[in-house]
C-alpha cells in the first residue's frame, strides 16, 4: 500500500493518509446509512404530524404491543425541544451524506471541520440511545423507524471515527494517536462495534421476550 505523509496543520508530527480503499470503504458505508437514517427520519416526521393531527390513528408500523409507532410518538420524548425529534435527523443527516459524497469525490476536510463533525454525531448517538432507553423502559413500546435510526446513526458515527483517527483529526496527543491508530488497525473498533450491538440486542430480547429485565 502506498501512502504519503502529511503535515498536521496543526502540529509537527506526522499522519499517514489511508489509502483509497479505506476512503472509499468508510465513506460509501457512512453515505448508505446516513441516507437510510434520512429515510426513517422523513417517515417519522410524516408521522409525527398524522400523530398531531388525530392521537387515535393508525399507522403501519404500529403492529403490535411491543412495536407501536403511535404510542411512541405521542409521547413528550418524541418532542424534546418542542419539535419532533425527527426534524434533527432532516438537518444532520444530508450534512453527513455530502461530507460522504464529497470525501468519495477527494475532498480532504480541514481537522477541525471533522472534528466538530464527529463531536456533534456523538451527542446525536447518545440522543438516539436515550431515546431507545426511553422507549424500551419507560414508554414500553418501540418504534421500528426509530430503532432503525438508531442503528444507522451507530454505523454512522463508527465509519466517521474510524476516518477521523486514521487521518488524525481527533486532536489527540501523539502517544494516544498512536494507541487509537492501533485500535483501528488491528479492528478491534469493529469488534467493539459488533459486540456493542450485540449487547444491545440481547438487552432488547431479556426485556421484552424473556422479562427479566
Amino acid at each position: 500500500m502506498q501512502s504519503t505523509a502529511l503535515l498536521d496543520e496543526d502540529a509537527t508530527h506526522t499522519i499517514e493518509q489511508p489509502s483509497r480503499r479505506s476512503r472509499t470503504i468508510l465513506f460509501l458505508e457512512m453515505l448508505v446509512f446516513a441516507t437510510l437514517s434520512l429515510l426513517a427520519s422523513f417517515v417519522l416526521s410524516y408521522d409525527a404530524i398524522l400523530i398531531a393531527q388525530n392521537p387515535d390513528v393508525v399507522l403501519s408500523c404500529s403492529i403490535n404491543a411491543v412495536f407501536d409507532c403511535v404510542k411512541v410518538g405521542a409521547t413528550p420524548q418524541a418532542n424534546v425541544f418542542g419539535f419532533p425529534n425527527a426534524f434533527l435527523g432532516l438537518i444532520a443527516e444530508p450534512v453527513v451524506m455530502t461530507i460522504a459524497v464529497a470525501s468519495l469525490a477527494g475532498t480532504r476536510f480541514p481537522r477541525w471541520f471533522m472534528f466538530t463533525a464527529n463531536v456533534v454525531y456523538f451527542l446525536g448517538v447518545i440522543f438516539a440511545y436515550w431515546l431507545l432507553f426511553q422507549s424500551t423502559f419507560v414508554i414500553g413500546a418501540l418504534c421500528p423507524w426509530c430503532i432503525l435510526v438508531t442503528v444507522a446513526t451507530t454505523f454512522v458515527f463508527w465509519s466517521m471515527t474510524q476516518w477521523n483517527i486514521l487521518e488524525g483529526n481527533l486532536f489527540l496527543p501523539p502517544a494516544a494517536q498512536e494507541r487509537a491508530l492501533a485500535f483501528v488497525r488491528g479492528g478491534w473498533l469493529t469488534i467493539a462495534l459488533m459486540v456493542w450491538l450485540a449487547v444491545v440486542v440481547l438487552i432488547e430480547i431479556l426485556h421484552w421476550v424473556f422479562r427479566v429485565i
